[in-house]
């Protein structure tokens, strides 16, 4: 294929724009776990309609053009929690809700609202919590291979858990 000089040019042009990446995640006060001034007791509300709420952020991301957040946990689980504690911190959560609609959905000991993960098509097992899923506001999960990332939380720094989490933002 020969190209005209005007379209060699949109190419060279285009082929110099940086890749869409994610947004820079928010650069954060705390530097170790050790310095959270709170990590909530019950992070997820064991009552809670999981399938009407995960409906209603999926209405809420279609509106505002986001996308979904889902964090499978439970408060028995010290992981969930720091993790909790680390979406709460103030930066932390203006960035989030500007880049996701959340969701906190308690799956007890892998024995509760199992049906959230499998509408997804994550039948197995959770290997872990927190299990975090990222899908489009079409329901289309974005980040099917790496759910279990931060089912260790409480051994990674608050930067790379906000690092991580801000990789899936739109």
């Amino acid at each position: 294929m020969i190209l005209r000089p005007r379209a060699f040019a949109l190419v060279l042009a285009l082929a110099a724009l940086p890749a869409m990446a994610a947004p820079h995640a928010p650069t954060l006060a705390v530097a170790s776990l050790s310095d959270l001034t709170t990590v909530p007791d019950h992070p997820y509300d064991e009552n809670a309609n999981a399938d009407q709420a995960v409906d209603a952020a999926f209405a809420k991301a279609r509106a505002e053009h986001k996308r979904v957040m889902l964090d499978l946990g439970g408060n028995w689980c010290g992981d969930c929690r720091v993790l909790a504690g680390i979406m709460d911190l103030p930066k932390m959560r203006r960035f989030l809700e500007a880049h996701y609609v959340l969701v906190s959905v308690d799956v007890g000991r892998f024995n509760k609202n199992l049906q959230v993960p499998a509408r997804f098509g994550i039948t197995e097992r959770l290997v872990g919590v927190p299990s975090v899923l990222v899908a489009d506001p079409d329901g289309k999960l974005v980040n099917r291979n790496d759910i279990f990332a931060l089912a260790d939380a409480r051994s990674m720094t608050p930067q790379a858990i906000a690092d991580w989490l801000a990789q899936w933002a739109s």
